[in-house]
Formats: structure tokens, sequence, C-alpha cells
């Protein structure tokens, strides 16, 4: 994330927000592609409004954003999160007070092909 390591404060607000079955699904799905939230729904088996919670604390930790689309809203992954990941030869994201790693199946979607 960013090029200097968090603060304990910082890397605890970011591990809350990601600290919940729902919510690392919801990335996990993002990985792979923007989705909309009808979608997120859909994959998730959970209500529009559990989903909509879930992706606005993550959208508050910085982890996704949302992109208006007519009346709808979809999201993706952060830029930010993004090159974090691309940057990590291991896969994984440094914190700076921790390493998160993903399986290569999320983080590169044609291996699952």
């Amino acid at each position: 994330m960013p090029k200097r390591n968090l603060t304990s404060r910082q890397c605890a607000d970011v591990l809350r927000a990601i600290a919940d079955e729902t919510r690392l699904l919801i990335i996990e799905s993002l990985l792979a592609r923007e989705k909309c939230v009808s979608a997120l729904v859909q994959e998730t088996r959970r209500r529009q409004p559990h989903v909509s919670h879930h992706l606005r604390i993550l959208r508050d930790a910085g982890l996704v954003e949302g992109l208006r689309d007519g009346k709808r809203i979809c999201y993706r992954v952060s830029p930010r999160l993004q090159r974090a990941l691309k940057q990590s030869r291991r896969q994984a994201l440094d914190l700076g007070c921790c390493l998160i790693s993903f399986p290569q199946s999320i983080l590169n979607p044609a291996s699952r092909e």
C-alpha cells in the first residue's frame, strides 16, 4: 500500500477492514475483475444491504473504489492495492506490520482456465 510502513493504528484499521469472511470474498471476487453490487450479491449469497455495508468498510479503508455506471455502482480493487500487489514478488500485500498473501489463482485469473 503506502511506500512507508503503516503505523500500528493504520495497520489495525486495514486488518479490521479485511477481518471478515464477506469482505474477503468481495476482495477475492474483485481481484478477478470489476463487478457491480448485484453481481457481488449473487456471488457472495448475501443480501444487498449487507454487501453494501461491507463495501463501504472496504472503501473507507482504501481497498476498493466504486464507479457509478448509470444507476448502478460497480466496484474494483483500488489502484493503490493493485499496485501494491503487482510490486510484491511474493503475491502478498505488505502492510508494513505484516504480509497478507493471496492464492496465485486469485491474482492471476487466467491460471484458473
